[in-house]
């Protein structure tokens, strides 16, 4: 298994690694809803505010993940995690984690200390991320499951307030995907 950044001829690929794991999960619709936001992500999203890596096996992807800069009144460099996709067969292998754990180093990289996610806390707990009350990090819209609101301050301490509302990249600036 191999770890690197993706790659602008790895698209089409990607995209429809996304549109058919969330179709077989969630159904058609959602697919095709997953897909169309990674390929905004891809081909909308400047690169300083946009960082995807991917899992290859025999040339070929079969997990990858995005992050996309928050952006908060407040100076602070932070990224949203999602979407995360891996291919149904090679499920249940450490793949997502160990993609996690890839990007959240080339986060620190960079200089981001804070990523935020919104999802399974079950799954994000096993790469560092905690719940994070709406009262001291708000998410960028209304969420229908707050509990699954996560972050994790990459610089190692604590996670501390930041006041007011993140705007998100134009790609995920939409109350449907929250």
């Amino acid at each position: 298994m191999q770890l690197a950044r993706f790659q602008a001829p790895q698209a089409a690929e990607v995209q429809a690694l996304f549109a058919s794991t969330f179709a077989d999960a969630e159904g058609p619709a959602e697919g095709e809803r997953v897909g169309c936001l990674v390929r905004h992500l891809m081909a909308d999203t400047d690169p300083r505010d946009c960082l995807g890596v991917v899992a290859m096996e025999k040339g070929r992807v079969v997990g990858s993940l995005f992050f996309s800069r928050l952006t908060f009144d407040a100076p602070v460099e932070a990224f949203l995690l999602s979407p995360v996709a891996v291919q149904p067969d090679h499920q249940g292998q450490g793949i997502g984690q160990r993609l996690i754990r890839f990007g959240l180093e080339r986060l620190k990289e960079r200089g981001v200390t804070r990523v935020f996610t919104y999802g399974d806390p079950a799954f994000y707990s096993r790469v560092g991320f905690t719940p994070v009350a709406e009262s001291t990090v708000s998410p960028p819209f209304r969420l229908s499951q707050p509990e699954g609101w996560l972050g994790q301050a990459l610089e190692g301490h604590e996670m501390t307030a930041l006041a007011g509302v993140p705007r998100c990249v134009t790609a995920f600036d939409d109350p449907a995907y929250w």
